[in-house]
């Protein structure tokens, strides 16, 4: 099977909550889990206090693969975000409506070979 075969099977699975803690990852967990439930998902995350959580409450089907504090240019995340301001370079809103519509619709548009590339590096 050719990489971008397998590449192109991967899903998106973005949530905006209002502001992060652990109450907020936990949910994040819990509907990512039920949504790909047959999956086991392996989510490789910062030390951010956020993301403490105790092992009896994640999800049986979640993993959390730590990377070391303070190295951004580890953390998968950090290019999808680095390609999503490239798309808002420039721009200006009125509000903040209008910030959280783009955005939405920019994260809509990636494409599993767009995911894949920012965050399938081959040494994760």
């Amino acid at each position: 099977m050719a990489v971008w075969d397998s590449i192109e099977r991967k899903r998106n699975f973005f949530l905006e909550f209002s502001h992060l803690d652990t109450v907020c990852f936990k949910a994040d967990l819990q509907l990512l889990s039920r949504q790909y439930s047959h999956e086991l998902h392996i989510i490789q995350i910062d030390n951010a206090s956020a993301h403490k959580l105790d092992s009896s409450e994640l999800p049986d089907n979640v993993i959390l693969l730590f990377h070391p504090p303070a190295c951004p240019s580890v953390n998968p995340t950090e290019r999808v975000w680095e390609y999503l301001k490239d798309f808002l370079a420039g721009s200006v809103f009125s509000n903040l409506d209008e910030l959280r519509t783009k955005v939405q619709e920019i994260l809509a548009s990636f494409t599993a070979r767009v995911i894949g590339f920012l965050t399938g590096w081959s040494w994760i």
